[in-house]
């Protein structure tokens, strides 16, 4: 029934399972997760996540992976990510949506430049795919929505959702559906609490990030796809629905996500 969007199922903190993915796996076919994507930071990780994809998907979960570079990553990994690479790369059925891409200011201004080249890339490779773009927004609202804007990008997730309802009403204008993460659930974060409550229920998706940003009630410890109704369980408090509907409709529209262009 749930879906996690967005999980880094090959960095996933695996002590408590001895080591094993396959214990991350069944815990997460033990709280219903259906489905999850598989994310991809940089070229380096395709191979391992690709081989998890095929080494776990079954009737019980539905795996896919993205193929993309993070905007964190070193100026030459961000350069590169031609459009002609993510586009051969990311042509396999398993291979769900281009990213994760997008501009993170945060960490580093420095490569300003390079970010926003790479960003624009993706979009063309997500246009020429008629796949989903995966989209990081941290400290760069403003230069993320004009860039998408520009290059005709109307087709994806602003993923880990961390701004205000302003920008997420421009995020939905442009046709982009907005991720929540366990950031959601922190009681520090009334501005995406805000912006999650006003939702339109046809445009919300959830996720985990893991290894990152475990919900309440598991903030602190590493997070893992399991996880998720967690973030489920905050959202219908916040749209006056149950957790199981907020599964149900972000299924829903997870897979009008992926069906968008085919």
């Amino acid at each position: 029934m749930f879906t996690d969007t967005h999980c880094h199922l090959n960095r996933l903190d695996l002590t408590k399972y001895d080591g094993q993915l396959s214990g991350a796996i069944d815990a997460m076919k033990a709280a219903n997760v259906t489905r999850a994507m598989a994310i991809m930071c940089d070229f380096a990780e395709h191979d391992e996540i690709s081989t998890i994809i095929k080494d776990f998907s079954d009737e019980q979960l539905s795996l896919g992976m993205s193929v993309g570079v993070h905007p964190c990553e070193d100026i030459g990994i961000l350069q590169s990510a031609s459009v002609e690479r993510l586009v051969a790369t990311a042509s396999s059925d398993h291979v769900w949506a281009i990213g994760e891409t997008g501009l993170d200011y945060y960490w580093s201004t420095d490569n300003k430049r390079e970010q926003q080249a790479s960003l624009a890339r993706h979009i063309h490779a997500s246009q020429q795919l008629k796949k989903p773009l995966i989209v990081h927004m941290r400290d760069a609202k403003e230069d993320t929505i004009d860039i998408l804007r520009s290059e005709g990008a109307e087709h994806g997730i602003i993923h880990c959702f961390t701004e205000d309802w302003e920008t997420a009403k421009r995020a939905l204008d442009l046709g982009f559906y907005i991720s929540f993460s366990g950031i959601v659930s922190f009681k520090s974060a009334q501005m995406i609490k805000e912006a999650a409550q006003n939702m339109p229920r046809d445009r919300i998706l959830i996720e985990t990030d893991s290894p990152y940003l475990a919900p309440v009630p598991k903030r602190g410890r590493p997070n893992e796809p399991a996880f998720v109704p967690y973030v489920a369980e905050c959202l219908a408090e916040l749209q006056g629905c149950t957790a199981k509907e907020i599964g149900m409709i972000t299924a829903k529209n997870f897979e009008n996500l992926l069906a968008q262009y085919h």
